[in-house]
């Protein structure tokens, strides 16, 4: 949101400086978050972007480390969160206050998240940004990331059938015992891991049940796990009120992998009706074109529309055969 031909900020101005976040100024990177966001996409109210979810409280609590502050002149200005999921990271919501715009300064926010993943021996990274703004990927071209297939939001309500009963069997993560769960997230690393090497979301599981941001679902068949899906709900998550937000999902290749899918789609649908949820959410990378493909034929509806930017330019885990869901936002 910042222009980065900008040559920096007007004269008497401190400089800004980038530094790991405080846990007081959450609420106050949230909000400016939604402002910017807002601002940017033309809500008439900014502030009311994003509904009650919370993006940034949520990525803080989960990790403190990774959340950085933009300061100047002793005030907080703009944030950025860090994720890292194994061998792969991503960076966001970066965003900055809208009267702080044009100054040049987020690429200050985009090279202390770059450094953090370096430092943390990703090999591969990436984010989501805007498809339509040509001044994001130029920001983001500047570090090395570069544009690949499009990252659809995709939306779908609850189906009514979904309220009685399912005949699909699945397990939540936070039902399961100390030792249950220890073998669980160890059987999640090693399906993400046949997918692409190092890809490990544990951290995302543990937070979600440690902060109480939603479940887990896990289905076995006759191999073993068979696929799992992260999920948020409710308000003071990345779902917000009425959502069932999809955070992360991975379903085992192969021929059977389609109806793998429809299976754990399934299971959310009918988890999200136990929990009075309206709508599903989920993305999924448009270049995983099976997948894609699968989660449109249900009834899933485009919401929002970004593009992936990677680094390298590899392919990673968005690539045919691969069923995941996730979107980086």
């Amino acid at each position: 949101m910042n222009d980065p031909q900008d040559p920096g900020p007007p004269d008497g101005t401190a400089p800004a400086i980038v530094r790991q976040m405080r846990s007081g100024e959450v609420a106050e990177a949230e909000r400016i978050m939604r402002i910017a966001f807002g601002t940017f996409l033309g809500f008439p109210d900014p502030a009311l972007f994003g509904g009650d979810s919370d993006v940034v409280g949520s990525r803080f609590r989960a990790d403190p480390s990774r959340a950085f502050a933009l300061e100047q002149n002793g005030n907080l200005i703009g944030s950025n969160l860090v994720s890292r999921w194994g061998s792969f990271g991503f960076f966001g919501p970066v965003s900055i206050d809208p009267s702080h715009w044009g100054q040049g300064l987020a690429p200050m926010l985009v090279e202390r998240a770059v450094t953090a993943l370096d430092g943390a021996g990703c090999r591969h990274t990436g984010l989501y940004t805007f498809a339509q703004s040509p001044k994001h990927h130029a920001l983001y071209e500047r570090f090395g990331f570069f544009p690949r297939y499009l990252t659809p939001l995709l939306a779908r309500p609850v189906p009514a059938a979904a309220t009685g009963q399912t005949d699909v069997r699945f397990t939540r993560y936070g039902t399961l015992s100390g030792t249950m769960k220890a073998g669980t997230l160890q059987g999640c690393r090693e399906l993400t891991d046949a997918i692409d090497e190092g890809l490990d979301v544990s951290c995302e599981i543990e937070a979600v049940a440690n902060l109480g941001l939603g479940e887990t679902l896990l289905l076995h068949d006759d191999v073993g796990l068979a696929s799992f899906a992260v999920c948020h709900y409710g308000p003071a998550t990345e779902a917000g009120s009425g959502n069932c937000y999809v955070k992360f999902a991975a379903v085992r290749g192969g021929p059977t992998a389609p109806q793998r899918l429809n299976a754990l789609l399934a299971a959310v649908e009918f988890h999200a009706a136990s929990v009075g949820a309206t709508v599903v959410l989920a993305g999924v990378n448009t270049a995983r074109s099976e997948a894609y493909t699968t989660i449109k034929l249900r009834g899933y509806v485009a919401q929002v529309v970004g593009v992936a930017m990677q680094r390298p330019l590899a392919e990673g885990f968005n690539r045919r055969g691969v069923f995941i869901l996730d979107d980086w936002r």
